[in-house]
């Protein structure tokens, strides 16, 4: 992968934000991170690698610039991620969490469960809840993903939220779905290849079936194969 800054420095970065933005008596030091930057990394290589973008994969090679935002809040999930599940540093996966937060003003836990292959487009005002995800999920600015009742959706692969959509609680949503800009599904399930969007003159939900879904644009892999 090739990187606007190098892993020394990407950690020295790091640690200056967390400590600038969180001046607590709880310093973080750039080794800290060092113990954790190249498996989340290697896990936003591998995420970036299924992009059709050349901003994210050019000819097969992936790239990260930490002044791309939507490249930056993938990479601090990932690193806020990792430090959760290999260490016990709650100080340290906490604070990058809410760097993520601050800087973006995208609101991921560091113990959701995320997939291996997401994107997250603009990504401010959106929140992800502890749903269950799967790969080539792609999501907008102004979302929700949350619980009703303690329940929360299961999204099948190709899922998308568009621009201020949301779903929350009980659904299953099948393979190749979308949720279209400010539309909200609450306790409904889609089948396959269906998209749910509001119909904004008789202000009912109505759902459609889609020949090709919108997370497609964003993936060198044909979903319908691979899916």
């Amino acid at each position: 992968m090739k990187l606007s800054l190098s892993k020394s420095e990407l950690q020295n970065y790091i640690s200056c934000q967390l400590n600038n933005f969180f001046p607590d008596k709880y310093k973080i030091r750039p080794l800290q991170i060092a113990a954790h930057i190249d498996t989340a990394i290697d896990r936003l290589d591998n995420c970036f690698s299924h992009v059709s973008f050349n901003r994210y994969n050019e000819k097969g090679q992936t790239n990260f610039n930490h002044l791309y935002k939507d490249q930056n809040i993938v990479f601090l999930w990932f690193l806020a991620n990792t430090i959760w599940k290999n260490s016990e540093d709650e100080n340290l996966y906490t604070k990058v969490y809410y760097l993520n937060k601050v800087l973006h003003s995208f609101d991921c836990m560091y113990n959701t469960e995320l997939p291996d292959i997401f994107l997250v487009l603009h990504g401010a005002g959106t929140m992800l809840g502890k749903a269950t995800y799967s790969d080539y999920f792609v999501v907008l600015q102004g979302c929700t993903v949350g619980s009703h009742k303690g329940q929360y959706p299961v999204l099948g692969k190709g899922f998308t939220l568009t621009a201020n959509s949301s779903i929350i609680g009980n659904c299953v949503v099948g393979k190749r779905c979308t949720i279209s800009t400010r539309t909200t599904l609450f306790q409904k399930s889609l089948p396959d290849d269906s998209t749910a969007f509001l119909d904004f003159e008789k202000g009912t939900l109505q759902v459609k079936s889609s020949a090709e879904c919108y997370a497609q644009q964003y993936f060198n892999v044909d979903l319908k194969t691979v899916l």
